[in-house]
């Protein structure tokens, strides 16, 4: 069961401010950029490809923001310094970062190179340590950094890279949220449970029955739910939280697995439980 549409959120601050979200060509990154344009944010949109993805010009049509897009290697500080040099000769503050650009890999311990390894921490976890290092200094008071970390990032999966990257990314935020929080620059994650992106387009249905087994509003979650949660921790609406963690997965991390327990208990009372006699 998933959701089929998001009503339109807004929050009147957002707009006339500039924001640089990256990963911004597929999935959760398309869905953010949508909803600040929509809220008149100039969108500083990036990702590997050297034009942006039909969805995202579509988005920016008929919407009161204005989207600009940069090719970006997030794991690159060359690339990273060149974006800042280049926000600066524009000449505007910068409101918020949205560390949004990540990878999966799915190999266990004993399976995962070394190679794939480093690939994952680059991307999932350095990427977003020189985006705040580089642009966090383009910031005043009142900007927001919001970091996407995963499910994986609460609780222990096999896949390791990608989950050594997202509990890293945790600690990262808890860093900056102290350091930068006295110029009052905010820092908060949000943790996506099973998201409809095109990076789960791939999973078979075996793993997502067992998630809905274990997720107690029983349904898959959608990009815009994940953006609307980005789009409040961006806004003046969250002018006090910092430091905070945030999952957005149906409660599946609060739950777990007592759902499924619970579940398979109470499946397991019923089937064992007498029939009544027939009346004569």
């Amino acid at each position: 069961m998933t959701t089929t549409k998001q009503l339109p959120m807004l929050l009147p601050d957002l707009a006339g401010k500039t924001i640089v979200v990256t990963g911004a060509n597929g999935g959760q990154g398309q869905a953010e950029v949508a909803l600040l344009l929509a809220n008149g944010v100039t969108v500083i949109a990036t990702d590997l490809a050297e034009d942006p993805a039909p969805q995202l010009l579509a988005a920016e049509e008929g919407s009161e923001g204005a989207l600009v897009y940069r090719s970006l290697d997030v794991a690159s500080g060359a690339g990273w310094k060149d974006l800042a040099a280049w926000i600066r000769t524009g000449g505007k503050d910068l409101h918020g970062l949205v560390n949004n650009a990540g990878i999966p890999h799915r190999a266990r311990i004993n399976d995962v190179e070394e190679t794939d390894w480093n690939r994952v921490i680059a991307i999932n976890l350095t990427g977003p340590m020189l985006g705040i290092q580089t642009l966090s200094p383009l910031m005043t008071a009142g900007a927001s950094i919001v970091n996407i970390g995963s499910s994986a990032a609460l609780n222990a999966h096999y896949t390791v890279a990608y989950t050594a990257s997202k509990w890293g990314l945790r600690g990262l935020t808890h860093c900056v949220a102290t350091q930068l929080g006295p110029l009052g620059i905010r820092t908060n994650i949000v943790h996506p449970g099973y998201i409809e992106t095109p990076m789960m387009a791939a999973a078979p249905t075996v793993m997502t029955n067992a998630q809905l087994a274990l997720t107690p509003l029983e349904r898959t979650g959608q990009p815009e739910e994940i953006a609307a949660v980005v789009a409040f921790l961006l806004s003046d609406a969250a002018a006090y939280v910092c430091g905070a963690e945030i999952p957005v997965d149906g409660g599946f991390t609060s739950s777990a697995g007592v759902k499924y327990m619970s579940d398979t208990i109470a499946a397991a009372a019923a089937a064992n439980q007498p029939t009544e006699p027939a009346s004569v």
